[in-house]
């Protein structure tokens, strides 16, 4: 989708999206087997592609770098809600009138939403302007910037999935009933709502580069003490799901800060550059959570150390991404030298 709308404009792209969301979403609806299920489904997911996608390069092209950013912080965190609210709606949807209202009411709202796409003032970009994918791709896996910022996302979003994974299997372990691991989401997605909103605050008074690094810190901190938590035998799922807590504020004010940061390096395939963020971001939050579902017996101990490894890897993305501080870590001092000669 984000190389599409990079050659045939938003609008056109978001739109064409929007429809094939909107069509599976009414078959979905008189679906009777499960292959019609399945298939619909796929689809449906393809088409949600454009959306999800083309809002970010959206922001990009229209704002500066400084106004982009606080736009992320303020439609990230609200985006943490719906993997609280949308099951609750679907149950009453569900109860009121039966299954298929579900997706009834996904199909108006990607309807309702495909006919105000079609009001957007969007032009594509001339033919001579326009680079080739090859180009497109190769520069944006060649920009460190890009690349380091993607990595952070990716990750700092893996951690978070093989959270959500395992967390389910270490409270049953540990006995707690289906609604208290329900009810356990709620405080996380909280505080990465508090997250976003803090950091936009924090971001708008001190500088995106500031505050990145004081949330990198606090992502060690809260990391190092879920990983801890995780190598004893609990009797409670508090010493995890607290420093989790610690870890969902940081994520949420690093989610904005970095894709905000890898999406303005390469302004000139906006949308490519999202849609490959994005690839990125899922790939590596699926591995997580197989990783961690593969070891379910022992999910505790998994969970542990797959977000320790997703720690290492999001201070490597830092470094990729700002080669000053690689540079002030390997070479000596020269000035220092000549002072004491």
């Amino acid at each position: 989708m984000g190389l599409a709308s990079d050659r045939f404009g938003h609008r056109k792209t978001l739109f064409a999206g929007l429809a094939i969301f909107t069509v599976a979403s009414f078959g979905l609806a008189w679906s009777e087997q499960v292959w019609q299920l399945l298939s619909l489904r796929l689809l449906q997911a393809i088409g949600v592609c454009a959306p999800a996608v083309i809002w970010q390069s959206m922001v990009i092209d229209k704002f500066d770098k400084k106004t982009s950013q606080q736009i992320f912080a303020t439609i990230m965190p609200l985006v943490a809600l719906s993997p609280a609210l949308a099951p609750q709606l679907g149950v009453l949807l569900t109860e009121m009138w039966g299954w298929h209202s579900i997706f009834v009411v996904l199909a108006i709202t990607g309807a309702l939403l495909a006919m105000i796409t079609l009001s957007l003032n969007d032009q594509p970009k001339a033919i001579e302007q326009r680079s080739s994918i090859s180009a497109d791709l190769k520069s944006l896996f060649g920009s460190r910037e890009y690349m380091g910022n993607v990595i952070m996302y990716g990750v700092a979003s893996a951690a978070f999935f093989a959270y959500l994974t395992g967390m389910p299997e270490i409270m049953s372990q540990l006995g707690y009933s289906a609604k208290d691991i329900g009810l356990s989401f709620i405080p996380q997605t909280i505080a990465f709502m508090v997250g976003g909103y803090a950091g936009k605050k924090l971001v708008a008074k001190l500088g995106d580069d500031a505050v990145l690094k004081q949330l990198l810190g606090l992502e060690t901190v809260a990391i190092l003490m879920v990983f801890v938590a995780c190598q004893w035998e609990l009797s409670s799922v508090w010493p995890i799901l607290l420093p989790f807590c610690l870890l969902a504020v940081a994520n949420g004010a690093l989610y904005p800060i970095v894709v905000n940061r890898a999406l303005s390096s390469a302004a000139h395939c906006s949308a490519t550059a999202a849609g490959l963020q994005n690839s990125l971001q899922i790939g590596v939050s699926s591995l997580a959570s197989a990783i961690v579902a593969a070891f379910a017996v022992m999910a505790q101990s998994a969970v542990g150390y797959v977000i320790l490894g997703c720690l290492a890897v999001m201070w490597i993305g830092y470094l990729i991404a700002n080669p000053a501080v690689t540079e002030e870590l390997t070479i000596p001092d020269n000035s220092r030298v000549v002072s004491d000669e």
